[in-house]
Formats: C-alpha cells, structure tokens, sequence
C-alpha cells in the first residue's frame, strides 16, 4: 500500500485528534509528507514532534475551516514546504447534536459552518493547484448520518449529506484534470467527536452509541486504501461502521 503513498504530499484537517491524528501518523509512517492544520496549536507540535522523532517529513499551521483564509494559508504551507499538493483530506468536523425543537441555532450554525463550508473552503484552496498539476486527490469525511437520519440529527446528518452530494459532484466535473474524489462515511468512531454534543440528553445516548465505536486507526486505514490505489483507479465511496450496528 505505501508504495504509490510515499512522497505524496498530504494536507489534512482537523488533525490534532482522533481521525485526523492517525491518519497523520499512517501516512507519514508510509512516507507520505503530511501538512496538518487545526486549532489546538499544542496538540498539532506535539503530533509533528512524534512523526518527526520517527523520521517523518511534516508542517503545521493553525487551521480553523470555520475561516476560509487560514484554509488557503495551510494549503499555501504545503505548497510553499514540498512544492506541490497530491491529497487534500477535508477532515475537521463537530457534532452539537440537539432536537430540531430546541433552536439551537448557534449550534447548526457552527455544523454548517465547519462541517460544511470548511469541506469547500478546503476544495476551493486545493482545486487550483490541483487542476494546474493536472492530478490530485480530495477525499471529504463524512458520515453514516449522512446516509441515515435520526432524532437529535437532523442538521449534522444535512451536512454530511451535503458533503456527499458536493464530493460527487466534484467528481464528475474534476475528472478532466485526472483529480479523484473520495467520500469517507464512518459510523461512530472513537474520537472525541461526542465532546462536541451540547445537549445533555443527546450526549448520554452519544456515548451508550459509541461504546461499540471502532477505532480511528480503521478509518485512517480506509483513506490510506482510497491513496494507495493506482492514478487511474478512483475509489468514490468507503462506508465503515462497527459490526454491531444494525
């Protein structure tokens, strides 16, 4: 697998936990030069420091997606440190889980903002560079609430049905500059996503859901696989969830 993944230039956000981190760790474990960006500037020099000490190539930026200019700016670090940009990984999202009901609207708000408008804030800050190198891939994480909605779900499972609906259209129309598109949608997974969930009552039954969650690593695993395969094979869709979800 490592073998068409060494030496590709990776950007990935929200990468200073969970799914993000160990994408960060496999790939540059692989040989891959990973460019990693979120807003816990702690935890991201810590990662690069780890990945360092184990003879990986990596760059960190302060990344909220939530702001489009510091989007571009970790792109532009990855252009700027290795010269070009072979994977971009729109990673970075947030689950305020909550009943339509309650108004909650800070909180759609923020889901919308970050889970939606940093996947195309991150497309929009990739795809020049990409067309102009006439290859490149872009892979969204999504999620199983994007297939299947749920009470307390409805605006999470909206953006990440958005996502897929943006990841496929993008594929369609970057196939004539050889860019892939991959859609990710993992089921619960054990990271801290369910930090995010304000509600009292959604949060309980968050973390019942996410006792069975499978490990990031798997997930990383799956993109790792999305990667490694030959330019000419575009994987479009992994969906991975525990064996004992129904």
């Amino acid at each position: 697998m490592s073998q068409n993944i060494a030496g590709k230039v990776v950007v990935i956000t929200g990468a200073s936990s969970g799914i993000g981190e160990a994408t960060a760790r496999l790939l540059a474990g692989m040989g891959a030069q990973v460019v990693l960006g979120a807003r816990r500037q702690e935890r991201l020099a810590a990662l690069a420091a780890e990945i360092r000490a184990e003879g990986g190539r990596v760059e960190i930026t302060a990344a909220d997606v939530a702001r489009r200019e510091q989007v571009d700016a970790l792109v532009r670090t990855a252009e700027t440190a290795f010269g070009r940009l072979d994977v971009m990984i729109n990673n970075a999202g947030l689950m305020p889980l909550s009943r339509l009901d309650q108004t909650r609207v800070e909180d759609w708000e923020r889901m919308i903002d970050i889970n939606l408008k940093g996947v195309l804030y991150g497309i929009a800050a990739a795809l020049p560079i990409m067309q102009r190198q006439r290859s490149g891939h872009i892979i969204n994480i999504a999620s199983t609430a994007g297939l299947r909605v749920r009470p307390t779900m409805a605006v999470y499972s909206a953006t990440k049905l958005a996502v897929r609906a943006i990841s496929e259209g993008l594929r369609q129309e970057a196939t004539a500059y050889n860019i892939r598109s991959t859609i990710i949608s993992p089921g619960p997974t054990a990271t801290d996503l369910p930090d995010s969930v304000t509600d009292e009552a959604a949060a309980a039954a968050t973390r019942v859901q996410h006792e069975m969650a499978i490990p990031a690593l798997s997930v990383a695993q799956a993109i790792a696989f999305a990667i490694s395969q030959p330019a000419e094979v575009d994987v479009n869709e992994i969906v991975l969830r525990p064996t004992a979800v129904a």
